[in-house]
């Protein structure tokens, strides 16, 4: 049971960031994808936490949607974190051609 749960997360994080990385290639916004992500950390934690209240029958498994939650919280600052080095780097490359 503990490895299923392990396989959700890592599924839930991966569906994530390819939603996230389709929301770039159809917008070219990296704050919208890191929008995404957080939006999806919700949303992703929401359904853990169902599931996990579910399949396990105790209250204290809504801590695992949580848990879901917090590492795609932890994706989104990493996502937002690039988009703002990768607009510093633009604007530098811009300013000394």
């Amino acid at each position: 049971m503990n490895s299923f749960f392990i396989i959700l997360m890592v599924l839930f994080i991966i569906m994530a960031n390819i939603i996230a990385f389709l929301s770039y290639r159809k917008k070219n916004n990296l704050y919208f994808s890191a929008f995404i992500v957080l939006l999806l950390a919700v949303f992703f934690g929401a359904i853990g936490g169902t599931l996990a209240i579910v399949v396990i029958r105790d209250p204290f498994a809504l801590f695992y949607g949580m848990q879901i939650g917090y590492f795609l919280l932890i994706n989104s600052i990493i996502v937002f974190m690039i988009a703002l080095l990768a607009t510093v780097i633009k604007k530098y490359n811009s300013r000394n051609i």
